[in-house]
């Protein structure tokens, strides 16, 4: 197979060049006879560094790396769609750039791809190689992705392998919550998952914290699915339920005359537990509300500044293309 591997690319500089040459490695040497070509692709992602400084030189050394850089921090899964709209093989492979995705796991994730059925896999680590709090965040994101829709949700992770058509099933995706495991799940159920073993992050530190997943995680809940829709439905009928049981126990108590205060308590109640229920509701609607306010303004998923392999001729060149033309506005032959 031909395989292009995206990598988002944030605050890196000092991880890209043993990430690309232990691609190369592994790719280069055919990945134990998987792999034909390949071509690896760096999305910059508004990084403040000298991240796009690095994958400019790695794309100058080598015919095979291509560098983009996007015009400010649009998010990890915009940044993937940038780099899979620029993907030129029959395969897409995305991994991190922190170097936990080992290079050498890649043959185990193309595998299960041999099987003409299979549109994507999804490596999972044998041992888990986060802190408890950046662990449970991403549990959370996988319970938003289940709640969102997508099959196999336990299985998701950053270290994906896929069929590179399955993006004609989204092609005019433009949202700036964009989230590419449920893109994915609009368009093929046959997926798999290979267990693949990941190394200790060394440099830096991750910016996904648990404040960043569980935000990403309501994103695709809201943004992909009616669920909180439906929960304060469900939230309106418990509490009409709430109300009429309050009001048998006060009709009770006020023929049985063992209220004292009549109606205070019971009236407390009901106004506490309704403007809960209103406030939820208000809050859920806004949320969507927001969201189609966001999407009127079609805000663009992302943006490039700089493609080490634009295939439009460079500025000055059109511009002397249409100079030619004023002065001689016959056709070519």
């Amino acid at each position: 197979m031909k395989v292009s591997v995206v990598v988002p690319c944030y605050r890196s500089e000092l991880t890209l060049p043993a990430l690309v040459e232990g691609l190369h490695t592994v790719l280069g040497a055919g990945a134990e006879g998987l792999v034909e070509d390949y071509e690896v692709v760096l999305v910059v992602d508004g990084s403040p560094d000298g991240t796009f400084a690095v994958a400019h030189a790695l794309a100058t050394a080598s015919p095979r790396v291509r560098a983009v850089m996007l015009r400010r921090n649009y998010g990890q899964h915009n940044a993937l769609l940038a780099g899979l709209a620029r993907a030129r093989h029959e395969v897409v492979v995305t991994m991190d750039d922190d170097l936990q995705h080992r290079p050498d796991q890649l043959p185990t994730l193309l595998r299960p791809l041999l099987d003409p059925l299979v549109d994507l896999v999804y490596g999972v680590a044998v041992r888990e190689e986060h802190g408890f709090w950046r662990s449970l965040a991403s549990r959370s994101v996988k319970r938003g992705l289940a709640l969102a829709g997508v099959a196999n949700a336990d299985d998701v992770s950053a270290l994906r392998a896929f069929r590179t058509d399955l993006r004609d099933g989204f092609p005019e995706a433009a949202d700036a919550f964009a989230s590419l495991d449920v893109l994915l799940s609009w368009t093929t159920v046959s997926v798999r998952r290979a267990d693949v073993r990941m190394d200790q992050r060394e440099v830096g530190t991750s910016a996904y914290g648990l404040r960043r997943l569980v935000r990403h995680t309501l994103n695709m809940v809201t943004g992909y699915g009616t669920l909180p829709l439906k929960l304060v439905t469900y939230l309106g009928l418990v509490l009409g339920v709430v109300g009429v049981v309050l009001l048998l126990v006060t009709l009770w108590g006020y023929f049985t005359d063992t209220i004292t205060v009549t109606g205070f308590t019971t009236l407390a109640s009901m106004i506490a537990l309704f403007s809960a229920a209103q406030m939820v509701s208000v809050g859920v609607l806004g949320e969507y509300i927001g969201r189609l306010h966001f999407r009127s303004m079609q805000k663009p998923t992302y943006v490039v500044r700089t493609d080490t392999r634009q295939e439009q001729p460079p500025t000055h060149q059109l511009a002397s293309d249409v100079a030619r033309a004023l002065r001689d506005p016959r056709p070519s032959a």
